[in-house]
């Protein structure tokens, strides 16, 4: 009986320290995967960011065959779960929306209609533009939009050009709501029948001899007027905006007191249009007397009304194509066409029923995450919220869906396109120059990272980080720092 009692009891003795050990080694893993790595540490602590202003989440991304709910241990998890303001990482969100419910070949239908018949060439009545969300109606896309007008039979219109954008059912608000820069075009609203994102491009061309830079706009705006040169400066080429001293106060006269320093080449300025509501209605007044149309009524907001019939329908660039401008360039009207678009398709789209649908969505697809906080599906927002880990349960879903290439090809290529080519200006030799797809986040206390990754040992990765501090932008070092560690996962870290 001693001796089975002692048997016993020294089982349990093993039980309990095997246990024992068993929980060490997983906080001890545990521990090395909260652990950030020596140089990352270190350039954070340079950019003065705290540890506890930083998500960090870097996990294996799932094999396709694998399973939905096939866990991954982390490479490195660092307050994963901490809400944090993504800033355009948000984007993410959204795309990943719109291709699951819209579908990569969705295109927008920009519908041309008139309330009389064409006698002639000439429209007895109004002509209507019915805007559908399209958010890439660019100069030459219009331009081929009118073409189509004129080719089919219509050259002159006796009545009004009216332009219907009430696909989106929008409040108005101020451009310099969100920090006081109405005339930057990341802040332009959106718009159900946007042209041109509404922002104007100018180009100086310097020309030595004659001691000027040439001055070039687009779109062409009707009643607009600016000048065709001005003066060259000495010097070197820095800020020379300031320089140029563009006033863009006036709808109908732009212009520059200063002078363009000669130094710097040529240069583009884009500058959203000062008068919002009358840039369509310019924009497309001088578009169709440039195509040779003829109009003796005026271009001017207004409804189609039920008797109008259809004309001709013009087509958008496909979403893959969109999504891609979106994330690439972190286009942020582009991204509210695009989230507002996803409820017009069962009514007048609007931000309250766009973020319905998206967390409806939301809940289908990644319910075992907390949802999103969504204001206008951009980033451009104070509000948004979300988490690392959240967003890498998004990242591995997506690499699993039937959008998994339209999403990863919108995303930047370090140091190559988009808006992280800088990365090669930064880092030259850096290993991760073309090894990562990324989405990128900036805003005034924010900077982020997130999008997939690949190993110098094939392995590809999920890579999500987030700093929410008023030094955001000095850690973008650090950034770097922990995507070059990603990337050497062959190599001691």
């Amino acid at each position: 009986m001693h001796a089975f009692l002692k048997l016993i009891m020294g089982g349990v003795a093993c039980l309990f320290l095997c246990h024992s050990l068993s929980v060490l080694a997983k906080e001890q893993r545990v521990k090395q995967q909260n652990q950030l790595p020596a140089q990352v540490a270190s350039a954070f602590q340079q950019a003065e960011v705290p540890l506890s202003a930083i998500s960090i989440l870097i996990t294996p991304l799932e094999s396709p065959t694998q399973g939905k709910n096939t866990l991954q241990r982390p490479r490195l998890s660092h307050r994963a779960n901490a809400e944090m303001n993504p800033a355009s990482v948000m984007k993410l969100i959204t795309s990943s929306a719109g291709l699951s419910i819209l579908g990569p070949d969705f295109t927008w239908r920009n519908r041309v209609l008139m309330d009389g018949p064409v006698i002639n060439g000439v429209l007895q009545g109004n002509l209507y533009l019915k805007g559908s969300g399209d958010p890439k109606l660019v100069v030459e896309r219009l331009q081929s939009l009118l073409q189509d007008v004129m080719t089919k039979g219509l050259k002159e219109v006796k009545g009004d050009i009216i332009l219907d954008a009430s696909v989106f059912d929008l409040q108005t608000k101020s451009a310099a709501s969100f920090d006081d820069e109405p005339l930057r075009p990341y802040n332009v609203a959106p718009h159900g029948l946007l042209l041109n994102f509404n922002a104007m491009l100018f180009k100086f061309s310097p020309d030595l001899a004659q001691g000027v830079a040439k001055v070039e706009s687009e779109p062409p705006l009707a009643n607009v007027v600016w000048p065709a040169t001005v003066p060259l400066s000495p010097g070197k080429c820095q800020d020379w905006r300031s320089q140029l001293r563009g006033d863009f106060s006036q709808a109908d006269s732009i212009r520059f007191l200063g002078a363009y320093p000669s130094a710097c080449g040529e240069q583009k300025w884009p500058v959203a249009y000062v008068q919002p509501y009358s840039f369509g209605p310019r924009m497309v007044q001088a578009m169709w007397a440039q195509a040779g149309g003829k109009l003796q009524g005026q271009v001017r907001a207004g409804l189609v009304p039920p008797n109008a019939t259809l004309w001709l329908e013009g087509l958008s660039l496909p979403l893959t194509d969109i999504v891609s401008d979106i994330n690439k360039f972190s286009n942020n009207v582009m991204a509210q066409q695009l989230f507002l678009t996803l409820s017009s398709q069962q009514g007048r789209g609007s931000f309250e029923a766009s973020r319905r649908l998206v967390l409806q969505w939301w809940g289908q697809h990644l319910g075992d995450q907390k949802p999103p906080i969504l204001d206008n599906g951009s980033g451009l927002s104070r509000e948004e919220r979300s988490n690392s880990q959240a967003l890498t349960a998004l990242l591995q879903h997506a690499a699993r869906s039937n959008y998994a290439d339209a999403l990863q090809n919108s995303l930047a290529i370090a140091g190559v396109d988009g808006t992280v080519s800088r990365m090669k200006d930064r880092l030259p030799k850096s290993e991760a120059i073309g090894r990562a797809r990324l989405k990128s986040g900036s805003l005034r206390d924010v900077a982020s990272l997130a999008g997939y990754v690949e190993g110098l040992s094939g392995q590809r990765y999920v890579f999500v980080v987030i700093v929410n501090h008023p030094n955001a932008n000095a850690a973008r070092p650090a950034l770097d720092a922990l995507l070059e560690w990603t990337v050497k996962d062959q190599k001691k870290s």
